[in-house]
């Protein structure tokens, strides 16, 4: 059940989100990010953000509002980095690379409660998650895919869209709770990079095999 907010005056009615309104979205991700989200309430946030509850409440509805308002900011941020990644120049093994890093990056910052958490109490807030990787990721493999055919980087006459898909089904596996006893044993980068591996391997033309055998071997070497 979400906290009722505070009584406001008339004339203080919820502000849209200013530079200061998308500073608090962006700190309160981190603090869900840390701490999970059903054990946070609106007054941990204002105490952790240094700001009164009445001033949070101009800006969110209630703790639903700032979840939903969290996810959206940051299925934003994340289209706004692959895009980035994508401009990079980078050949498609190499640009895969560095998007699953990325990923690897910003999933190991997440409390082990959030997605149960999310998909629990916060349905809203869990389908714009749950739409950007049905979208954005598997349209972000998929190019990937089509670039690499192009550069003979990977076999031709894959099945593009379903390969794509089976990405993120492996992600989705490995982020979730069933996969507890083993992420206690690896980090997520560990476990990233494997996946990384798993589906480069699964796709490489021989060219491709070879420049992958080069960048393990590198990488093994650092």
């Amino acid at each position: 059940m979400s906290e009722a907010p505070p009584v406001l005056d008339p004339s203080e009615t919820q502000q849209p989100l200013d530079e200061r309104g998308l500073r608090i979205v962006e700190d309160a991700g981190r603090i869900f990010w840390s701490k999970g989200i059903r054990s946070v309430t609106m007054d941990d946030v204002a105490r952790e953000l240094g700001i009164s509850k009445k001033t949070l409440y101009l800006y969110v509805k209630d703790k639903n509002d700032l979840v939903t308002k969290v996810f959206t900011h940051t299925s934003c941020r994340f289209h706004e980095q692959i895009a980035a990644i994508q401009q990079q120049g980078h050949n498609a093994i190499d640009e895969m690379y560095a998007i699953a890093q990325f990923i690897a990056s910003e999933s190991g910052k997440l409390h082990p409660s959030l997605y149960f958490d999310l998909a629990k109490y916060h349905p809203q807030a869990c389908r714009i998650m749950d739409q950007g990787k049905q979208v954005e990721v598997v349209a972000m493999v998929a190019a990937n895919m089509e670039k690499g055919i192009r550069e003979g980087l990977y076999r031709e006459h894959l099945n593009v869209a379903l390969i794509a898909k089976l990405y993120v089904v492996r992600f989705d596996e490995a982020m979730s709770m069933e996969m507890g006893r083993l992420t206690e044993r690896l980090s997520m980068a560990e476990i990233n990079w494997e996946l990384f591996r798993y589906h480069i391997r699964g796709i490489a033309s021989k060219k491709g095999m070879e420049y992958l055998e080069k960048k393990v071997t590198k990488d093994q070497n650092a």
